[in-house]
């Protein structure tokens, strides 16, 4: 029998919490997510990756899950699931397969997009965990300044990239960013369907 470990408090990731109840262009129907729960990948070998985690980074680990079963599909595939658990009540998850593979990186896709991003306190922690990476061995980048925040950056043993980021202005700013948000997404859409316009009258 399959168990979970109990709902996240809120999303680790999140660059700042809404000071609004209602931000703006939320829909008033929409899905009711309160935050992070989880987020899963797949990791070559869980002992790896628990000292990477817990070790290293200081995540407990939780709550292991062990199966022959995957309970959504049914299909047979042997697996144990592993949950580190963030300081907001939200964790981090793996599946180790059991064959000592990890998961590839996508082919078409830059090594520096797909990732996670996980916040800490201030930017003095952010120093602390870049100078206790890298006696570890860890190659971390940065730190590299957002103008809204300031973050490192380092691949995981399963190739995953984490990127550890901290903000560094008030909420009056992240609001106002807020208010346009729609506008500049908008201008992106027009911007990137003209220049494929383009792109497709040269074929």
């Amino acid at each position: 029998m399959t168990t979970t470990p109990s709902a996240g408090a809120g999303t680790t990731a999140a660059l700042h919490t809404p000071t609004q109840a209602n931000p703006l262009n939320r829909p008033a129907q929409a899905v009711p997510v309160l935050g992070l729960h989880h987020f899963a990948w797949r990791c070559r070998d869980s002992e790896e990756t628990r000292r990477f985690y817990e070790d290293l980074l200081g995540l407990p680990l939780v709550h292991v899950i062990k199966s022959d079963h995957v309970p959504s599909t049914g299909e047979y595939c042997p697996y144990v699931h592993i949950f580190f658990q963030m300081r907001d009540g939200s964790y981090i998850a793996f599946f180790d397969l059991g064959d000592d593979v990890k998961a590839e990186p996508s082919p078409n896709t830059p090594s520096w997009v797909n990732h996670i991003a996980l916040r800490v306190e201030s930017v003095a922690a952010l120093l602390s965990a870049k100078a206790r990476l890298e006696a570890a061995g860890v190659k971390v980048l940065g730190v590299t300044d957002h103008h809204i925040i300031e973050s490192i950056y380092f691949f995981d043993p399963n190739g995953i990239r984490v990127e550890l980021t901290t903000p560094t202005v008030p909420q009056s700013e992240m609001d106002a960013h807020a208010l346009h948000a729609r506008a500049d997404l908008d201008e992106w859409t027009a911007r990137k369907a003209a220049r494929m316009a383009g792109q497709g009258a040269h074929v």
